[in-house]
């Protein structure tokens, strides 16, 4: 058995679909109609169409999980973050670990987690 995606929800797909393009160069692969199937593995699942599957709320920025992206020039991407998305929710600036390992941890636009860091 082998691990195929990882799914999280946006309330716009559309907006959704862009943000993971512009910054980290997603492109589309597949298009069901409320649900896009991204390059990396990324699947945006629409909100209205999960709601109804699961019969239950769903709870933005509920720090349950995270997308890692690594990014050598982590700088040049905060840059391009800020120049394309200033209004973005950090949860932390850029840190370094004490293993040397520098991330940033922010929201997308629909409160899923994100974490850049530094190759280890």
């Amino acid at each position: 058995m082998k691990l195929k995606n990882v799914l999280i929800v946006v309330r716009n797909i559309e907006r959704a679909q862009r943000f993971y393009h512009d910054l980290f160069g997603l492109e589309l692969v597949l298009d069901n109609d409320g649900n896009m199937i991204l390059t990396e593995g990324l699947v945006l699942q629409e909100k209205k169409y999960w709601k109804k599957f699961l019969g239950k709320e769903i709870i933005p920025e509920n720090n349950s999980s995270e997308l890692y992206f690594e990014e050598p020039d982590i700088e040049g991407f905060i840059e391009k973050l800020e120049n394309y998305y200033p209004e973005v929710k950090y949860v932390n600036r850029l840190m370094t670990h004490s293993w040397g390992q520098k991330v940033i941890r922010f929201y997308d636009p629909d409160g899923n987690l994100i974490e850049v860091g530094t190759p280890v």
